[in-house]
């Protein structure tokens, strides 16, 4: 073989290689849909996922983010958004990922340590400094001319848990369904607007300045007041609330697609690591660790709590009497 051809082909070949490597490099990505507020958690979790895997698997890989409405990002991943991971705020906009093409695995709340949550957090109320409403519990915000911020409940996980948080006070100290229902009512008449997710909420209360209170959850409530208020807000705690623990799912058919099943899974492993637990109790979520929510005891306060399935019924029942088409909540906000 004369040596110019000889060059040529050994050139080739380099080429070849490193082309390829520069692709096996670019498809070392995963995408994480989540929904609204976790935006800031999870700009400190990525870098630091991918630094332990490096060190871990010496190979680098990049974490890419879509944020939204917990339904909408549902909705958009059964959509066709190759989202590796979901890291949702209700186990419904995962169940949803399950039934419609079976995108999730069905026993995907096994996957992962308690039913596939990491971390917890509950409903609370954000108020003026001082609050100068004098908003203490939930009967509170049904009060004639009160102005009340949530996200819409069709479209937003945070905007239906402060619903069934509503909902579940008048139950919890021994109120009918009617009672309930009148009380809910009651309240969202008192909602001027209804945004698509919880970070839209948030705009609307701290920026727009629109409202009397912004019932949110407690780490959004948590960082406003003490990092973006300057000394603007006052965080409430509710004699009683609502566990709102966000579940995470790898998505089969994306990962099995692309390739990246191994890394989907450590990245949610990640969430369960001490340094994973440190970063979301950094950003007022409550660790699962619970030596690190000891550790953290300034920032959560012991809070009286209900879950869904222990007070209102299974998750999949509640879906369809509250926010199915037609649902409860419909038949409130169309009556309001």
């Amino acid at each position: 073989m004369k040596p110019a051809l000889r060059t040529l082909l050994l050139s080739s070949v380099l080429a070849f290689g490193l082309g390829s490597a520069s692709l096996a490099s670019a498809q070392t990505t995963l995408l994480n849909a989540s929904y609204d507020v976790t935006r800031e958690l999870y700009k400190e979790i990525n870098p630091a996922f991918a630094s332990w895997y490096k060190a871990k698997t010496g190979k680098d890989i990049t974490i890419n983010q879509s944020h939204g409405g917990s339904s909408k990002q549902a909705l958009s991943v059964a959509a066709g958004l190759e989202a590796d991971v979901v890291t949702m705020n209700q186990s419904t906009d995962i169940d949803i990922l399950v039934e419609r093409g079976k995108l999730v695995a069905a026993d995907w709340r096994k996957r992962f340590p308690h039913d596939a949550t990491p971390y917890t957090t509950y409903s609370v109320f954000l108020v003026h400094k001082g609050n100068p409403k004098k908003i203490k519990d939930w009967s509170d915000l049904a009060q004639p001319g009160l102005s009340v911020i949530v996200p819409n409940p069709k479209t937003s996980g945070n905007g239906r848990y402060t619903y069934l948080a509503a909902w579940g006070s008048v139950i919890a100290k021994g109120g009918s369904e009617a009672d309930a229902r009148n009380f809910v009512t009651k309240l969202f008449r008192n909602v001027p607007v209804l945004d698509g997710g919880g970070r839209g909420a948030t705009t609307t209360f701290t920026q727009r300045e629109l409202g009397d209170v912004l019932v949110t959850f407690e780490n959004e409530a948590a960082q406003i007041a003490r990092e973006l208020g300057a000394g603007q807000f006052d965080v409430v705690y509710p004699s009683i609330t609502i566990d709102a623990s966000p579940p995470v799912a790898v998505v089969e058919t994306v990962v099995a697609k692309r390739g990246t099943a191994t890394e989907a899974k450590a990245y949610l492993d990640f969430l369960y690591t001490d340094e994973g637990q440190k970063i979301i109790a950094k950003h007022w979520f409550r660790p699962r660790s619970e030596a690190l929510l000891k550790a953290n005891a300034d920032r959560f306060p012991p809070v009286k709590a209900f879950k869904v399935e222990e007070l209102l019924g299974s998750w999949s029942e509640v879906q369809k009497k509250h926010f199915a088409d037609g649902g409860i909540y419909d038949q409130i906000v169309v009556n309001r």
